[in-house]
């Protein structure tokens, strides 16, 4: 999957903060569910919503207060961007001008969507940062691996997570696993405009749970996105290898197989984001489809 080389970049989609971080303040919190220390981090690492959640819904740590600032945060550095991060060839050379062009083809695709059923999108800026941010949600550190926060509409990303991802998960890695990580916490935007993310019950948990349909219907977004990529006019159609990339990733961070690899055991009554196969499967929903109308994981069993 590559970038179309005169495809134009926009950066002002970007907030960069690498580099930053903050001192003092008070720390995250682990816990929570039941499930011990790694696997209550993975969960978190695992796109979504953070397990440690439950004062305001949001998807990303409620520790902090969202006034403060982040000491030493570049806030200003996304001119930095704009003058390496232009082009579709820019693109396909560096990770971070990658990124900037995912983040673009997906609310190309979103906005489109959006004005073809007579309404219209609200953009939503995804956040780089480094080690630790302050956010909407309140403070959070890269532990908790991508997520939205849906009190200030942003995506927040250390661009570290795709190392861990290959490294500490197994997955394969590749352009689209990085797309589909982007992909699926825009599904979480889209959810959030619909009033779909409402649905979610705190601290609920199981196979047939809100907290899982709620990640199994970002998953299929992101195989809509997917299949529609390049009508955006950012990317060149993708290759099979490029979907079980995906495919690969999405596999890595389901619930059992975390559970499997940190305890030994499965247990389902402790799900958040749903199963190997299931992450699997409703990405492919979305794909194979193209329809987000084909996202409705909100009915019977999953």
């Amino acid at each position: 999957m590559q970038f179309n080389d005169r495809a134009n970049l926009d950066t002002s989609q970007i907030e960069d903060r690498r580099g930053g971080g903050f001192s003092g303040g008070r720390g995250m919190a682990i816990g929570g569910g039941g499930l011990g220390l790694v696997v209550t981090l993975v969960m978190a690492l695992v796109f979504g919503v953070n397990p440690f959640s439950g004062s305001d819904g949001g998807y990303g740590s409620p520790y902090g207060d969202p006034a403060d600032e982040v000491a030493g945060a570049r806030a200003g550095s996304a001119g930095d961007l704009a003058q390496v991060c232009r082009t579709g060839a820019d693109a396909n050379a560096r990770e971070d001008c990658r990124i900037v062009g995912y983040v673009n083809s997906i609310q190309q695709y979103w906005t489109e969507y959006f004005a073809r059923q007579g309404q219209q999108y609200q953009p939503a800026k995804t956040t780089f940062f480094t080690d630790a941010t302050n956010t909407g949600c309140g403070s959070a550190t890269a532990e908790v691996g991508p997520f939205y926060c849906n009190a200030d509409e942003h995506v927040y990303i250390d661009l570290g997570f795709y190392d861990e991802l290959r490294q500490k998960f197994g997955a394969k890695g590749g352009p689209f696993a990085e797309a589909y990580v982007l992909a699926h916490e825009y599904g979480h935007h889209i959810q959030d405009i619909t009033g779909t993310l409402a649905q979610r019950q705190d601290n609920d948990r199981g196979a047939q749970s809100s907290s899982v349909r709620i990640e199994l219907q970002a998953d299929c977004y992101a195989g809509v996105w997917g299949r529609n990529a390049a009508e955006t006019g950012f990317l060149t159609p993708p290759t099979d290898a490029d979907i079980a990339d995906g495919l690969n990733a999405a596999a890595s961070i389901g619930d059992d197989r975390i559970q499997k690899q940190s305890r030994g055991r499965v247990n389902p009554e402790a799900w958040t984001h749903g199963s190997s196969e299931q992450r699997q499967q409703w990405f492919t929903v979305g794909y194979r489809s193209g329809d987000p109308d084909a996202c409705n994981t909100f009915s019977g069993r999953i």
